[in-house]
């Protein structure tokens, strides 16, 4: 481990630490103060001088939150806080700026241009309500009205001091998760944080934590990143041993990232930061669907949860049998903002090509310039058409033991793409991509052309078969059906 992931581990240990003592002072105003003091002490520790970076993104783009009409706030903090990505990291390319910056400035993007995302929503709401209202003076349907809530007024009277406690919250602010402003409004306002099993919930969360921990070191001793990089792994190692070294490798990716998100989390859970009662329905990322408000009368009997700052469904990732499962499964938070705010409010939704494509270009860019995010990120649509096209043709209609062994092979197909893609995004850049893939043939993008052409193929096939098979029913059926002329004749 380098100095910089010491110094990260360590300021993640701490701020675990500090959620027993934050989760129990009294004053909200105080707890915010502090919960904002801590926050900006980790990203000085981390950052040192390179901090300046988020402070200055976070003026202009707070700048753009509160200046702009929020029918176009939205779009100008957007571009403002995804346009200062743009000098951050030529700034990086240039001088070199810790890794786990970047992470910073990254969730800082997210919850600064979310903010403004979610004001603006709010402002069309209270729009929608008003013309709705004049619509209907003389016979006015109170349940027919678009519903209001205090948050979507709150929204609108946003303070600059409100969203740089938002962004400079210790909670999340290393590695995320990321979560609305309500759900850090919900810290402050609601009791939930006071009877939600924080302790037990973290404490189970530090148990895989440390498990994580152990792959990781173990599989990154043996598999190190490094060596794929090496003139002996290129020079003196079978073409076999090459291809099947990106299991091992993105293996122990996933082991480092998995120790950090939970570790993330443990942050949360320590604190009681994102705990809501089963009923309010909470979600990754979004917070509660259902109305919630009403639950803090009785906070004491219900039982409680932290879904909504569980970044990665770890088991459901592992276990899946399907590419197109795992990604549900991963870096949930994110996919929330990218869903609701890319995904949902592009130009066009007549083509669903379009907004998937701008969605995960989105999130190429958001990861960062280097060839291996677009690669990796990029490719994915490409391996889950494949896989859509066989899914079709060899597994959806399959059941018992035929089932199971496909379910196994999809599996192991879906981690081979996973590892394939994944090493471009851990290699970076292309000219190590190139020969590393160069050195395999291009035997993944390949191979998959190929299953796609043939995927094609037997599709056109049994849709051609079928068409011949109902001409063949229409013509039986018209042949059974007596004639009309013969049946007149016989009647006479």
């Amino acid at each position: 481990m380098s100095i910089d992931d010491v110094i990260y581990v360590i300021c993640l240990l701490a701020c675990i630490g500090a959620g027993s003592y934050v989760r129990k002072i009294a004053d909200e105003g105080q707890r915010k103060l502090v919960s904002t003091a801590l926050g900006v002490i980790v990203v000085v520790i981390v950052s040192g001088l390179h901090s300046l970076h988020c402070f200055a993104s976070l003026a202009l783009g707070t700048a753009a939150v509160l200046l702009v009409h929020p029918s176009k706030g939205h779009l100008v903090t957007f571009v403002v806080m995804f346009g200062y990505l743009v000098f951050f990291r030529m700034f990086d390319f240039y001088l070199g700026i810790p890794g786990h910056t970047n992470m910073i400035q990254m969730i800082l993007t997210l919850k600064v241009s979310g903010v403004a995302f979610e004001k603006t929503a709010a402002w069309k709401r209270l729009q929608a309500r008003e013309e709705q209202k004049k619509n209907d003076q003389r016979d006015v349907n109170q349940e027919s009205l678009i519903e209001i809530t205090d948050y979507d007024e709150e929204l609108q009277t946003l303070t600059a001091a409100e969203i740089v406690h938002y962004s400079f919250n210790y909670i999340g602010v290393l590695t995320g998760p990321y979560y609305r402003y309500r759900t850090y409004r919900d810290y402050f306002e609601m009791p939930f944080k006071t009877h939600a099993p924080s302790v037990e919930a973290t404490l189970e969360k530090l148990k895989y934590a440390v498990f994580y921990c152990a792959l990781y070191l173990t599989t990154n001793y043996f598999w190190p990143l490094d060596y794929a990089l090496s003139d002996e792994f290129f020079n003196d190692r079978s073409f076999v041993y090459r291809l099947l070294y990106v299991w091992p490798t993105f293996f122990t990716f996933r082991a480092r990232i998995y120790t950090g998100l939970t570790l993330s989390e443990c942050v949360c859970t320590m604190a009681g930061f994102g705990a809501y009662p089963d009923e309010s329905d909470p979600n990754n990322g979004e917070g509660p669907r259902k109305r919630y408000q009403h639950l803090k009368r009785d906070a004491d009997k219900h039982h409680y949860n932290f879904t909504t700052i569980v970044n990665t469904r770890v088991l459901e990732v592992e276990r899946c049998w399907t590419f197109r499962e795992g990604m549900k499964h991963w870096n949930v938070c994110v996919q929330y903002w990218l869903a609701v705010n890319v995904y949902k409010l592009f130009p066009s939704k007549k083509y669903r090509v379009g907004r998937t494509g701008a969605t995960l270009l989105c999130s190429a860019y958001w990861h960062g310039f280097r060839p291996g995010h677009y690669f990796c990120i990029m490719g994915a649509p490409f391996y889950v058409s494949l896989e859509d096209m066989w899914d079709k043709l060899v597994r959806k209609n399959e059941s018992g033991t035929r089932r199971r062994v496909i379910d196994v092979l999809f599996w192991i197909f879906k981690w081979f793409a996973f590892s394939y893609l994944g090493e471009a995004f851990l290699l970076s850049s292309f000219g190590n991509i190139w020969r590393f893939y160069s050195s395999v043939y291009h035997i993944g993008y390949i191979s998959w052309a190929a299953m796609i052409a043939l995927g094609l193929y037997l599709t056109s096939q049994r849709k051609a078969a079928e068409r011949k098979k109902n001409r063949e029913v229409e013509k039986a059926a018209a042949g059974d059906k007596p004639d009309g002329n013969a049946q007149k004749e016989k009647a006479q």
